[in-house]
């Protein structure tokens, strides 16, 4: 199968131009030889069963001890790169160079100093609605886009699904339903006419999303702290954490829905409107000697066109399983990144790590596979608006930051889940 066993391009590498730190580069050092102690041990346990049909008990909990040793070095070589790979919001590089905007100053005075009148200058000059309905402010254009940047990095469905901006608080994309009507015709023969295509609409609202960092008048007034770069700091993982977990089981309500919350139905009997699912062949399991074929049948049930830049998607815990198979000729199926910043693959696809994902049980559609630059589009309406609160939490000043968001599946084609049943 060569289209499996190609290298895939994947999209957390390390900076352009930039090299592991000496840091990061242990952390990878450490993660492979954990790795290889891992395997060591799985390989002693498979042998185990081939020749008595059981493993030994110290074995298994050897095997599932270095398992979760590589899922440790793992989170730390991960947390290692996005720190490295995070962009210095308004601290340091081409941003500290150029004098900060007329908005960026004006921010900057109101969230030290409560100083609202530039602000709401510049709204009345203009003509703008710079403050929302229920107060605060916009941040400055470059801080948005640093929040969005670090979003991206941190955010797992982000990083691989297509998003979009908007300015208004609903997105209605059209779709064919059954496509333009097309066909042949020689060079002097008549044109037919053809048939309109039928058009029908997917809508994508755009809920908020807030995070209320808080912060001390002591730090306010120190001119040393980067207030851009701590507010950002302070609401990214807030809002990659909300984020991460709608758009992935959202329910729709008052937040993005979620690709997990979709109707599904067996590929063999797929319409459009809901998500294919392709059986392992066993309730809460993969098929005892056919995990690797369930892999093969999801991968293909993917059109080609999807194939590829399609990524697996799953939980740590469904990673851990999927670590220990191999295929018919004693080759690991999942194999580690092969460098700091890269992605580890499953059958040559790039793995995504989402905790929101459901564990492997009976009848859980527990691992998707799919483009989902195609599958998923998540909305973002622009500003980030930030309201000052220097009374609810005396001696603290809150910062009640917004933004608004929207997610839901655009192409039901696009993904399909592999389900834990017979």
């Amino acid at each position: 199968m060569p289209e499996i066993n190609a290298a895939p391009e994947t999209k957390a590498q390390m900076p352009s131009g930039g090299s592991p730190t000496g840091e990061v580069a242990l952390a990878f050092g450490d993660f492979m030889h954990a790795f290889e102690g891992f395997r060591e041990a799985n390989d002693e346990r498979l042998r185990q069963l081939e020749r008595r049909m059981s493993a030994d008990v110290l074995s298994e909990e050897k095997v599932e001890r270095l398992n979760q040793a590589v899922d440790a070095q793992e989170r730390r070589l991960e947390q290692l790169v996005l720190k490295q790979m995070r962009p210095a919001l308004g601290g340091g590089g081409e941003m500290a160079a150029a004098r900060p905007s007329e908005h960026r100053q004006a921010f900057e005075a109101y969230v030290r100093g409560g100083d609202e009148g530039r602000l709401r200058r510049m709204e009345a000059k203009a003509m703008s609605g710079l403050a929302g309905t229920d107060g605060g402010f916009l941040v400055p254009e470059e801080t948005e886009t640093e929040i969005g940047r670090r979003l991206a990095a941190i955010s797992p469905i982000r990083s691989i699904a297509t998003v979009r901006t908007v300015s208004s608080s609903l997105l209605k994309k059209p779709f064919a339903v059954s496509g333009a009507q097309t066909g042949w015709v020689g060079e002097t023969a008549a044109r037919p006419e053809t048939a309109a295509p039928q058009l029908a609409e997917l809508s994508f609202p755009t809920m908020e999303l807030y995070a209320m960092p808080a912060a001390t008048n002591a730090l306010l007034d120190d001119a040393a702290v980067d207030i851009d770069r701590w507010l950002g700091e302070e609401v990214e993982q807030a809002f990659a954490a909300q984020e991460s977990a709608a758009f992935v089981v959202g329910d729709g309500v008052s937040k993005p829905k979620g690709f997990m919350t979709y109707d599904t139905v067996d590929e063999t009997a797929w319409i459009w409107g809901k998500v294919g699912t392709v059986p392992t062949g066993a309730d809460g399991a993969f098929l005892a000697g056919g995990a690797a074929d369930s892999l093969i049948d999801l991968v293909y049930a993917l059109k080609a066109g999807y194939r590829q830049n399609a990524s697996f998607v799953m939980n740590r815990r469904s990673q851990a399983a999927v670590r220990k198979l191999k295929d018919a000729d004693g080759n690991y199926l999942w194999q580690p990144p092969a460098s700091a910043g890269a992605r580890a693959t499953l059958m040559g696809f790039p793995m995504v790590e989402a905790e929101d994902m459901p564990d492997i049980a009976v009848d859980a559609n527990a691992i998707a596979f799919g483009d989902f630059a195609r599958f998923y589009l998540i909305v973002d309406r622009q500003g980030v608006r930030v309201l000052r609160d220097p009374y609810s939490a005396k001696p603290y000043v809150l910062f009640y930051t917004t933004k608004r968001v929207g997610g839901g599946i655009q192409d039901f084609d696009a993904a399909k889940f592999l389900a834990f049943a017979a």
